[in-house]
């Protein structure tokens, strides 16, 4: 059985922590910061921390490795693409890694940055994307071009709707925010930025969020939707003639909204 809680890092940053609760080992996904993986393990005597999984380059997701890895010994996986700090092992499309007796399959998502990779566990549904797909959002485009986002993004909506979506920040509030200003005919969109708020409120954790759920609410997943279309069309005077340059003008809006 493994269990998977979040760490809270810096302002809004999750690590993610699987454990194996009958080996008591565990594993740490993207840690931008050692210290609540450290304290963690301070407060949970006789675990033992067996790898580090990283989905891309950006400091607030490896900052943490250098120090976890001298103190633990952890095995440190990462895409092959970018240059990570301590990587043991690097992952690129197609290969997969065995954590904690499960195995991960890897995506090679382009976007956010040019060699981001997402890790998906099939049997028990689990994704594991970093900062390529938010509840509600996408990354932004700091390396990779619209059409290379929007093809990754494309292969996360092709997973079973039931996958869950871990990603590595508590942004989804101010992305439903944006997404009922693209879409406010959707009434299940509503419905979950009522929930959100309402969770945010009682200081709880919005993630993990779904596959079926992020079809249903996350324009970025949405580019096909005629309201939307409608939304890009009034508010940047464009006429989307495709689904990538419908998703180009909502993250060029989302940059600045």
């Amino acid at each position: 059985m493994i269990k998977i809680d979040a760490l809270p890092a810096f302002n809004d940053n999750y690590i993610w922590l699987l454990q194996a609760i009958d080996a008591r080992r565990c594993a740490v996904v993207d840690p931008g910061d050692a210290a609540p993986v450290l304290a963690w393990l301070k407060d949970n005597p006789g675990w033992q921390l067996t790898d580090i999984l990283i989905t891309h380059h950006h400091h607030d997701h490896v900052g943490g490795v250098e120090q976890l890895k001298s103190v633990t010994g952890a095995r440190v996986a990462g895409p092959a693409k970018e240059k990570i700090p301590g990587r043991d092992l690097a992952l690129d499309d197609g290969d997969s890694i065995e954590v904690l007796g499960v195995r991960f399959n890897i995506l090679a998502v382009p976007g956010h940055t040019l060699g981001h990779i997402a890790y998906v566990q099939p049997e028990q549904h689990w994704l594991f994307c970093g900062d390529t797909l938010f509840a509600a959002g996408c990354g932004r485009l700091f390396e990779g071009t619209p059409e290379q986002m929007h093809t990754s993004l494309q292969r996360f909506a092709a997973l079973p709707e039931q996958t869950h979506v871990y990603c590595t920040h508590e942004y989804t509030l101010s992305n439903l925010r944006f997404a009922v200003a693209v879409e406010p005919g959707n009434q299940r969109l509503q419905q979950r930025f009522t929930e959100v708020t309402q969770w945010r409120e009682e200081g709880k954790i919005s993630l993990p969020s779904t596959i079926g759920l992020e079809k249903a609410t996350n324009p970025f997943l949405r580019c096909s939707e005629p309201e939307i279309i409608a939304s890009i069309t009034q508010q940047k005077g464009l006429e989307a003639e495709s689904p990538v340059a419908v998703f180009a003008a909502l993250r060029a809006w989302k940059d600045t909204f």
